[in-house]
């Protein structure tokens, strides 16, 4: 299929400047009536103890889809089906885990991406060659001598 490119290319070659000119005119048309289109992403509303009892009846009462009672809300699918699945968000208390997890998520957002500290190892342990912790006061186990190479062990 000839693209647009292609076709004012041909037009140049064959010299036709009148149509052109025509198509000129109707980029410039189209450019004048183009509107910024919306988000398509839905922003989320933050879960509060109130959505959540919304969302369980709007299941419990509809046969809205979750698909459907998060568009209608303005929450994400997950939040959703969260709620319904696990009885997330239901309380008010600001210790329930997913209260923790978001404060830590608001606050990573206000002061930027801090990596988390290294892990150190417990006192008296030492790594392996392989990766593995072992006690450091502990000897390895030594290594049997390698015996002979039969051919049936190829």
């Amino acid at each position: 299929m000839t693209t647009l490119k292609e076709f004012e290319d041909a037009l140049r070659e064959q010299g036709m400047n009148m149509a052109l000119a025509i198509l000129e005119k109707l980029r410039e048309r189209d450019r004048a009536k183009r509107s910024i289109a919306p988000a398509r992403r839905v922003t989320g509303r933050k879960m509060t103890p109130e959505l959540a009892r919304e969302i369980l009846e709007l299941h419990g009462t509809t046969s809205m889809t979750q698909q459907e009672i998060a568009f209608q809300l303005g929450v994400n699918q997950g939040r959703v089906n969260e709620v319904i699945k696990r009885g997330k968000w239901l309380s008010d208390d600001p210790e329930a885990p997913e209260a923790v997890a978001r404060d830590k998520a608001l606050a990573r957002m206000g002061r930027g991406f801090e990596p988390a500290p290294p892990k150190t190892a417990k006192p008296g342990t030492t790594r392996t060659a392989t990766g593995k912790r072992r006690n450091a006061a502990a000897k390895p186990a030594p290594r049997p001598a390698p015996g002979p190479l039969l051919f049936d062990d190829l």
